[in-house]
């Protein structure tokens, strides 16, 4: 149903989440520190540095984002883990730590840099985390032989394990589920920052940790990928694109729904039906083996069909078609034309091949699904009509 309730009619009967998926077991984590020393020692290195933010938290559960300061693991190939944290941050790193290491410290006037040199051996050889930042990777250069740690860590985190769809999966229904409340508040005047309001409180109503982001967008403003600057208000006949997400220990959903608020036209019936095509044309794509560049071919495949593009001309498919999910909300690997990395079984993508008019509006239908070993599997079934967004 679209409009017909209110904000605070909605939140007065979400609860929270009764079905709640478990965390990662410390067992899960051991399984994944003994994969990434394989891996390292597979790439000829001698220890791995992993760099505070979602690769730490895979690790280790330490949630932190990086800063300035270096927060990091350094995971030797034998030996114990070793957490590289500022002296002063010691006792919120060990209420988050979720496994046993050697905790080195270092203080404001100190270069934490030089620590890691100091716990690796002469002639030691360290793979570094690609997100670590430039200065720290510079630094580390200067003191050690370094190379690329991507296939160690980028190369784990993009299989999901059982655990590990179980989150995902309940961040998606609870953000499906906070969409569908949405759509019922909206009304004519209504405005955007209204119904992002409401989002947020409604992911915590269902025990969530809020919105991690949402666009609202109604009319022209759907034309814009990421929407515009201001505070639109709601008309009849427009149509409503929202795209917001949520996280379950800190895995994310991060679904988009576009549909009609009134009458928008058979222009813009007429593409809705050409993106769900191709939405559904990318999903049949995947098999296990093929190149994720396959998956983008074959949602352009439809749309230039239907006249739109070709490549990444407007009207028509301005992006790629997908993004791996998992403890980023965008991660490796990608949905588009050259990456070739093979599809393999626990990889999570979402499915938005959008459809842009300049300056006119846009459609998004965005799902994510994971490979099976037979092929792909929504966490969301898709939407059905532009005029039922939920059934």
């Amino acid at each position: 149903m679209i409009g017909g309730s209110t904000a605070d009619a909605e939140l007065a009967t979400l609860t929270p989440w009764a079905s709640r998926a478990p965390a990662i077991s410390h067992e899960e984590r051991q399984a994944r520190i003994a994969r990434a020393r394989a891996a390292t020692a597979a790439l000829g290195a001698d220890a791995l540095l992993v760099n505070a933010g979602p690769s730490l938290r895979y690790f280790t559960g330490v949630s932190w984002g990086a800063t300035e300061r270096l927060v990091a693991l350094l995971l030797p190939v034998s030996g114990e883990p070793i957490m590289i944290c500022p002296a002063f941050e010691l006792g919120s790193l060990q209420a988050e730590l979720a496994i046993s290491a050697d905790i080195r410290l270092w203080e404001e006037d100190e270069s934490p840099t030089d620590l890691v040199a100091a716990c690796l051996p002469a002639g030691a050889v360290l793979a570094i985390d690609p997100l670590l930042n430039f200065g720290a990777a510079r630094r580390l250069g200067d003191r050690l032989a370094t190379l690329d740690g991507a296939p160690a860590i980028d190369g784990l985190r993009m299989l999901k394990s059982p655990a590990e769809l179980a989150l995902m999966q309940q961040a998606k229904d609870m953000t499906l589920e906070v969409h569908r409340r949405a759509a019922r508040i909206l009304a004519p005047g209504i405005r955007a920052s209204e119904v992002k309001r409401f989002i947020d409180s409604a992911h915590r109503a269902l025990g969530g940790m809020g919105s991690t982001f949402c666009a609202v967008q109604f009319g022209r403003a759907t034309a814009f990928p990421h929407g515009l600057p201001g505070d639109q208000q709601l008309e009849e006949n427009q149509l409503v694109l929202i795209d917001t997400g949520t996280t379950v220990e800190g895995y994310h959903s991060d679904i988009t729904r576009s549909y009609a608020f009134g009458n928008v036209g058979d222009e813009i019936a007429g593409l809705w039906a050409l993106e769900k095509e191709a939405q559904a044309a990318a999903f049949d794509a995947v098999v296990p083996g093929a190149p994720c560049e396959s998956v983008d071919a074959a949602a352009r495949t439809v749309l230039e069909r239907g006249g739109l593009g070709p490549d990444y001309r407007l009207p028509g498919l301005p992006h790629r078609t997908g993004h791996g999910i998992g403890l980023a909300i965008h991660e490796p690997c990608y949905l588009v034309r050259g990456d070739r990395t093979p599809l393999a079984e626990g990889m999570c993508f979402s499915n938005e091949p959008m459809i842009v008019v300049p300056d006119r509006f846009g459609i998004r239908l965005e799902d994510h699904f994971h490979v099976t070993a037979t092929g792909a599997k929504w966490f969301t079934e898709p939407q059905l009509s532009l005029e039922r967004p939920f059934g």
